[in-house]
């Protein structure tokens, strides 16, 4: 039996809102030149692994899928594999093998052994596969056809996902590029975007249910990694690694807001946005201002919108039982209050998410994607451009280091105690710095690397924390409250307590050796 292979999988993946789907037939009528509206099915899926989830760790996907009834009918059924891919900003790629399945459970043995990875036991895992969680949904199906030609096919799916006596709420919208131009698929999702309650997708139906089956949610990283690079890296495929991995950084913690809202969630998308606006400005030699200037415009709204987080956290430290300053901070009403009327002052939940719904955050990630895979910035390439893209990104690393090296000690390595005031004078620099040690320091030993950051990670978590005391402290001021300065000056001590443990990281900074050297 030959395997039916659906080439590979160029698809977007959005999760809307019920409110949306009444639109999706406009918004398809309007966009295309003819439209074939295809019957719903009712599909009921099932998707297998092993116990020691062999399959999953080879990013392999095997599902078996009915089409109809209540229960599985062999002349209505198909077994898939779908094997790794790629997804970007809700750009799913991934080949895809189709076979119809006769009988209840699929058989790895019936596709093409060509398209396993070499080394893979299959017929020990074709028996021990078993059912590790299904899906069941209703799949509305549209066929357009644009002016050009172009061919996509939309799906609406509304249902849910079964696993481990738990059920999770499918309502996705699904683009996929049958044939002709991109661009289209990309148009037609911009007009989809346009309404509120739109989200681009970065995981699949079989990522959520593999976490919801394994008791594994979606958790936040404790900071950004360094970017993965080789040593033979381009200073274009450098660039390219960069924006995607912001781009999965900034969308992998946007579902963990919604899954689970949290404000050390926000810094995490605040630093990924960051990443991302760095490496505009670390590749800016290969890239061509004017075109990259409403991205970048895009991406300062958004870190606007965010700017509210770093001092948020702060305060939700201090009022936390686990702080030091929990028990003074709770002895002075008048800052209390003070605090607690700042913390009314900052979007709630519900704001954020209309935010992460909004048709502008949502054409950023797109437009950043489009730019992404299209390679946009190579339109206005000459020959200069592509001379300085093809060296080797290891030169650029070491000296950029180098330099950034050098201002700082400039900045900081003076003999006498640096200021409150020219600590918080240099955060930005410090943070644009320690940027780029995460999109290029990969390129060095690990070790050695992270024992150069520490210090300096100490140093910019006790800026901070400085600017959240020179707040309140200014709060106090204004309030012109007798016991209000008296929690000024404690507020003061507390500064300079800081500011000698920053004085012992800064120390810290000259013993250690650059680790691009």
């Amino acid at each position: 039996m030959d395997t039916e292979l659906t080439d590979t999988e160029i698809e977007l993946k959005f999760l809307v809102s019920d409110n949306v789907i009444a639109h999706i037939p406009a918004i398809i009528t309007e966009f295309a030149k003819k439209v074939i509206n295809k019957p719903s099915k009712n599909l009921q899926n099932a998707y297998f692994d092993t116990v020691n989830r062999e399959l999953r760790a080879l990013d392999i996907g095997l599902r078996t899928r009915c089409f109809g009834g209540e229960t599985y009918n062999d002349n209505h059924c198909e077994q898939t594999i779908k094997l790794a891919g790629q997804v970007v900003g809700g750009l799913h790629q991934r080949p895809e093998y189709n076979l119809p399945l006769e009988g209840k459970y699929p058989d790895l043995s019936l596709f093409d052994a060509n398209i396993w990875p070499y080394g893979m036991q299959i017929d020990e895992i074709n028996k021990n596969i078993y059912t590790i969680f299904t899906t069941h949904f209703i799949r509305r199906t549209w066929i357009l056809e644009t002016e050009s030609g172009t061919k996509i096919e939309l799906v609406l799916d509304k249902g849910e996902i079964s696993a481990s006596n738990q059920v999770e709420t499918i309502c996705e919208v699904e683009m996929e590029l049958v044939s002709g131009s991109r661009a289209d698929l990309f148009d037609l999702a911009k007009k989809l975007i346009a309404h509120s309650e739109v989200r681009l997708g970065l995981y699949s139906k079989a990522a959520r249910g593999y976490r919801i089956a394994d008791n594994q949610p979606l958790t936040a990283d404790i900071a950004l990694s360094s970017v993965s690079l080789e040593q033979d890296s381009t200073l274009e495929q450098t660039f390219s690694l960069c924006l995607q991995y912001g781009i999965e950084f900034v969308q992998k913690h946007e579902q963990c807001y919604f899954d689970a809202p949290a404000l050390h969630i926000l810094k995490r998308i605040n630093d990924g946005v960051s990443l991302i606006h760095h490496a505009f400005g670390l590749f800016n030699n290969i890239l061509n201002k004017d075109k990259i200037k409403p991205l970048l415009d895009e991406l300062n709204w958004l870190l606007n919108e965010l700017n509210w987080v770093e001092t948020a956290v702060q305060l939700k430290n201090y009022t936390s039982k686990k702080h030091a300053y929990y028990k003074k901070i709770k002895s002075a009403p008048e800052l209390n209050q003070v605090i607690d009327n700042l913390k009314l002052q900052h979007p709630d939940v519900g704001k954020m998410h209309q935010v992460f719904c909004s048709a502008r955050y949502n054409h950023l990630i797109l437009n950043l994607t489009i730019f992404l895979v299209d390679a946009s910035w190579k339109n206005d390439w000459n020959a200069s451009h592509l001379q300085i893209a093809e060296q080797k990104v290891t030169d650029k690393a070491a000296s950029l280091f180098e330099k950034d090296w050098h201002e700082i000690r400039g900045l900081i390595a003076s003999d006498q105690d640096i200021s409150e005031k020219a600590y918080i004078a240099q955060k930005a620099q410090l943070e644009r710095n320690l940027l780029s040690g995460c999109c290029l320091g990969d390129l060095f030993n690990q070790t050695l690397r992270e024992e150069f950051r520490t210090p300096w990670l100490d140093i910019i978590h006790g800026i901070d924390e400085l600017c959240t005391l020179d707040y309140l402290k200014r709060l106090c001021v204004q309030q012109n409250d007798d016991s209000l300065n008296k929690m000024k000056m404690w507020l003061e001590q507390k500064s300079e307590n800081l500011l000698s443990a920053m004085e012992q990281s800064r120390l810290a900074t000259f013993k250690s050796s650059p680790y691009w050297r």
